[in-house]
């Protein structure tokens, strides 16, 4: 089930957080609970990626899209991402996650997620991310022009250019 009890908190903490510029961090922190668990006794990962939401939602928020997307009727919808698990992860366990817009193309913004035990890595995602209308992509330029902030973007590492080449390459559809 969706943790929807847990981003109701993460909404309730950061309704006062001072506004977000599109390129700062939000910084969060999370405890892993049961029914995180997988039959191994460690973070699941389907839940590992349903707990970076706990971290986008709030930040999205933070950097002013939700009245933005109102008052234009926009979305937000994942495109598709890339995670590395490094570490275990074990009952009662509290995270940090770190969540950070890299940049953004004329179709996708790029965003780095990461979740902390003190020093250590756990485990390291980048997400591709589209805004949305009526089943069309808005371009980021024209969502961060709305939002009051730089519509141009920083460039890119050449990692997540390298993601982006290769996800190109990639078949679609897959075969059957």
């Amino acid at each position: 089930m969706y943790p929807y009890v847990r981003m109701l908190k993460e909404l309730w903490i950061n309704r006062n957080a001072p506004r977000l510029q599109i390129l700062q961090p939000h910084i969060s922190t999370h405890r892993i609970w049961p029914w995180d668990l997988d039959p191994w006794r460690e973070l699941n990962n389907g839940r590992t990626l349903t707990l970076f939401d706990l971290g986008r939602v709030p930040m999205s928020l933070r950097m002013g899209f939700r009245a933005v997307a109102k008052a234009n009727g926009w979305g937000i919808t994942v495109a598709g991402n890339s995670t590395r698990y490094r570490r275990r992860v074990t009952l009662f366990t509290k995270l940090t996650q770190v969540s950070r817009v890299v940049g953004w193309d004329g179709r996708f913004a790029y965003i780095e997620q990461s979740f902390w035990r003190g020093d250590d890595c756990t485990a390291h995602m980048l997400l591709r991310s589209a805004f949305i209308s009526k089943g069309c992509i808005v371009p980021p330029a024209q969502v961060l022009t709305a939002l009051g902030q730089n519509p141009e973007s920083p460039p890119l590492p050449q990692w997540i250019r390298d993601w982006i080449a290769a996800d190109h390459e990639r078949p679609w559809p897959p075969q059957r």
